[in-house]
């Protein structure tokens, strides 16, 4: 939708070397500066095609752009399972081969592990300060949503969404966290707009509150 982003990985055939960065930098701040709404909102990652091929537990980092960059950095943003899954099963091609030949398909297994993981990273982030001071308006749903992507990540083994994860939690979670989830639902329009401004501090603490159930119920989902 118009408050997404645009998702990209570029398959290279060895390293980015210090020689690639002056123009590849160069690059992005040409198409930072085109007057298009989506030159804005790029994300992705330069990859070598020979560490793209499996799920790489180091999660060693990539060639990054984030959202609504202009500047390259190095980052393991893009080094996920989820990353490889998602171009594999679902890439668009704009050039190159089938992303079936560079990507070798990636299991239940380690997409649920992955998404273990990233409950435990996300409660690690979450009370972290923003530039809003607290947590934001932006982060506060992101939160959310996020983690009950990864709970049904960790039930299913499949790769969803934000929004699909938020619609089952509705159902499969706690009725209490029912009105929370709902209201990061419904708390799309202008993300972006948001990163700056604080959240209702009552919300924040029923969010840092839910990141404690999530990370019981995780546990919970993965006793053998």
């Amino acid at each position: 939708d118009v408050h997404s982003d645009v998702d990209f990985i570029v398959v290279t055939n060895g390293e980015v070397g210090d020689e690639d960065l002056p123009a590849l930098r160069e690059l992005h701040r040409r198409l930072h500066a085109l007057d298009v709404p989506w030159a804005k909102h790029l994300e992705g990652s330069y990859v070598p095609r020979a560490r793209l091929r499996r799920v790489d537990p180091s999660r060693s980092p990539f060639l990054y752009l984030d959202n609504g960059a202009s500047e390259l950095e190095w980052d393991n943003h893009c080094n996920t399972a989820v990353v490889r899954w998602s171009l594999r099963e679902r890439g668009v091609v704009l050039a190159g081969p089938d992303p079936k030949a560079l990507v070798a398909p990636v299991s239940a297994a380690e997409l649920r592990s992955e998404a273990l993981t990233a409950i435990h990273e996300y409660a690690e982030w979450a009370p972290d300060p923003t530039k809003a001071g607290g947590m934001s308006q932006w982060k506060q749903p992101y939160l959310v949503l996020s983690l009950c992507r990864m709970l049904l990540m960790l039930e299913t083994g499949r790769v969803v969404s934000k929004r699909a994860g938020g619609e089952w939690a509705l159902g499969a979670l706690d009725a209490r966290w029912s009105s929370l989830v709902q209201r990061a639902l419904d708390d799309r329009p202008d993300p972006w707009g948001r990163v700056f401004r604080a959240a209702d501090p009552e919300v924040a603490a029923q969010t840092l509150a839910f990141v404690e159930y999530v990370l019981d119920v995780a546990a919970a989902a993965t006793q053998p």
